[in-house]
């Protein structure tokens, strides 16, 4: 059994047996992969805080033919984001994070995209960067990535370009115009389009003043989350917390 290391972002882990752990990680290599941390639980291992969510670490471990789960033998953190997940709602927000990746995402597929969007958003809110903004456009870039991001500009039956008020389809794959709309549940003004425009161009942001307002950032969030759970089938239970935590 060759011993194999990653980088690797930590979504969960969780108790088995008396001392050990299962941990879920996020590899840059090899996507989502299950492994079992044994002695993790005992006083003095050699795992210490690494294996806490969203730690940015280099993993070690081992693999065994016909296995699901690999064995980790070792684990050195890179970046420790766990201060910032002593606020409520940052604890929430990475837990939503975490909870996508997993179950969007099938077992050993690499997302080399995904897995530095996902770094660097954290390290944008570990800086003090706006965490409504940052989720915001983590979500934005997951649904992109997932091939969920619709076209917001061009009408979906008649193909003319959306100048003004659009509304969003009921299987959330584009959006109709006023003529068009026939179901005007979900509103999509310009400014959603915008924001998707913006991302594209430009970094997640730190400090510093924010190109949009708090309330078109809620009125883009709402659009991005109704994709999500439309695809996911279910409102993400993590979603829920960090809604009551507003």
């Amino acid at each position: 059994m060759p011993l194999e290391q990653s980088e690797a972002i930590i979504l969960r882990s969780f108790n088995v047996g008396e001392q050990d752990k299962i941990v879920v990680f996020f590899s840059r290599d090899k996507g989502i992969m299950r492994g079992v941390a044994k002695g993790a639980r005992k006083f003095g291992n050699r795992f210490g805080s690494s294996l806490e969510p969203m730690s940015f670490v280099k993993i070690f471990y081992y693999e065994k033919e016909r296995k699901d789960l690999v064995t980790v033998s070792n684990c050195d953190i890179i970046e420790s984001f766990f201060d910032i997940q002593k606020d409520l709602k940052a604890n929430f927000t990475l837990s939503f994070f975490a909870e996508l990746v997993e179950e969007f995402f099938p077992s050993r597929a690499k997302e080399d995209i995904l897995f530095r969007l996902l770094v660097s958003i954290l390290q944008a809110i570990k800086a003090g960067g706006d965490l409504n903004f940052l989720t915001a456009y983590f979500e934005a870039w997951f649904v992109k990535i997932n091939g969920f991001l619709p076209n917001l500009k061009k009408c979906k039956k008649c193909h003319k370009d959306i100048i003004d008020i659009g509304w969003l389809s009921p299987k959330k794959d584009g959006i109709y115009c006023g003529h068009c709309a026939t179901h005007r549940k979900e509103k999509i003004m310009p400014l959603q389009g915008s924001f998707l425009q913006w991302i594209k161009k430009n970094p997640p942001s730190e400090k510093g003043s924010l190109p949009f307002s708090a309330t078109e950032i809620e009125a883009i969030r709402k659009i991005l989350e109704e994709i999500i759970i439309f695809h996911l089938e279910k409102e993400p239970k993590t979603l829920q917390y960090l809604k009551s935590a507003v």
